[in-house]
């Protein structure tokens, strides 16, 4: 119904056009990256199988989406194995 509605709004004003393809990708790239975030190894869904999933990386992991000084190819393990 609401999109029968901006169809036809659309064809009235064809300016509105890239209006509704702009907010259509912005919405659409905000939900990729909260499904990027919620699928993050520092995020507990199930606290029964793996309560402290961050304690198994690999030390070597980025996790970080831009790490412009940190080289974690030469970066040493700095703590216990629990």
């Amino acid at each position: 119904m609401i999109f029968r509605a901006a169809v036809e709004h659309a064809k009235k004003h064809p300016g509105l056009i890239p209006q509704f393809f702009f907010i259509c990708l912005g919405m659409g790239g905000a939900f990729v990256y909260l499904i990027r975030l919620a699928r993050g190894p520092h995020v507990t869904w199930d606290k029964s199988s793996n309560p402290e999933p961050w304690n198994k990386l690999d030390p070597t992991y980025q996790y970080k989406f831009v790490a412009i000084t940190t080289d974690y190819k030469n970066l040493k393990k700095e703590g216990p194995e629990f």
